[in-house]
């Protein structure tokens, strides 16, 4: 009775909650160093915590056309609200674009190392996916997507771009995304790590029929756990993705959230610039030791190649010490490891766990 394909997808790999690191660990959960997952160690506003403490109205249901909500979203990045559509995370909204566009056996291009999600929401919905790797600079390859369009024709429907990119830190140049638009598919940036970068398209949306940017409330805003962020679409994409989404697919608690977020950004905006500046020691710190080769990043987190010795070693040996990091062992990010940009003391406490291991 179940689809057979999907019997054999292999479970995306998610983040392990801190509760479990603990008692993997061994230690207290306020011990754990989370810095696996490019969350905000900061967390988000004083006044979301206040805004959901207070509000009245969580007996009602949320409003399915998500009006004030896009009002807000709109006001931020300066576009009319009809361009703005909001999902549970932009993992939803990733879902939503390829069950719009796919019909089955259709061709996704994924510029791999990349996100997870493109391919593992590719194959749930039916498409196939197509790797274009990335250069040894981790730039997109333009003649490759090129090639691979080419070769699809109308079968290739759908290009994912994270800028920056995820797991590396790069961001896509525009001038390569707007070449990558002329070849009339639809062409996704996935901005989630935009506020740490500064360089987005997103103003470049209102013309064009087949661009798309999708960005994250989870990273810079300190709202991982209530799961928002939002899409920037040409006006009839996302009228399509308003009357095939779920109803109320953003709860009230979300909505509240960011817009108490979007009230106090000149805070936000501190915080933000606070990991700017710890990713910029990070680096230099990482790059102090002989067995790691860092690569620059415009994101919150950092991506090491381990030059000399196991990174699965390392992975596991600071476990055991509270210290958490995300590993990579793929044909493409080989013996590396992805370390998130926490509060100073977090990095003092890796880098003297990594000298004493090392």
């Amino acid at each position: 009775m179940m689809r057979g394909d999907l019997l054999g997808l292999k479970a995306y790999q998610p983040i392990i909650p801190p509760e479990v690191l603990s008692e993997r660990a061994g230690v207290p959960i306020e011990g754990v160093i989370k810095l696996d997952g490019n969350e905000n160690p900061y967390g988000c506003s004083p006044k979301v915590g206040r805004a959901l403490a207070g509000y009245p109205f969580y007996h009602i249901y949320p409003d399915p056309e998500q009006r004030e909500l896009r009002k807000a979203l709109a006001g931020y990045v300066g576009v009319d609200a009809a361009h703005i559509v909001a999902g549970a995370g932009s993992d939803e909204l990733i879902d939503l674009i390829l069950r719009l566009f796919l019909e089955p056996g259709d061709g996704v291009i994924n510029c791999v190392p990349t996100f997870g999600m493109y391919p593992f929401c590719t194959e749930i919905c039916g498409g196939k996916v197509i790797d274009v790797p990335r250069d040894k600079s981790y730039a997109i390859d333009i003649a490759g997507i090129k090639e691979a369009v080419g070769e699809k024709n109308e079968k290739t429907k759908i290009i994912f771009i994270a800028s920056p990119n995820n797991p590396t830190g790069n961001i896509t140049p525009q001038r390569d995304i707007l070449e990558l638009v002329k070849l009339g598919k639809v062409v996704v940036i996935d901005e989630a790590y935009y506020e740490f970068s500064g360089t987005t398209v997103a103003p470049l949306v209102p013309e064009y029929e087949n661009l798309i940017v999708l960005r994250s409330f989870s990273k810079w805003a300190g709202l991982a756990g209530l799961r928002i962020g939002y899409g920037i679409f040409p006006t009839l994409i996302a009228e399509q993705l308003l009357k095939i989404k779920q109803p109320y697919n953003i709860n009230l608690a979300a909505q509240v959230a960011l817009q108490e977020s979007l009230a106090d950004i000149e805070y936000l905006q501190g915080t933000v610039q606070k990991i700017i500046s710890e990713r910029e020691r990070l680096f230099q710190r990482l790059g102090e030791l002989k067995f790691l080769k860092p690569f620059p990043s415009q994101a919150n987190f950092i991506l090491c190649a381990v030059v000399k010795g196991n990174a699965r070693l390392i992975y596991e040996g600071l476990q055991k010490k509270g210290i958490f990091l995300r590993y990579f062992d793929t044909p493409l990010l080989s013996n590396s490891l992805r370390i998130s940009v926490g509060r100073p003391e977090h990095t003092d406490a890796l880098i003297e766990a990594l000298k004493e291991m090392c």
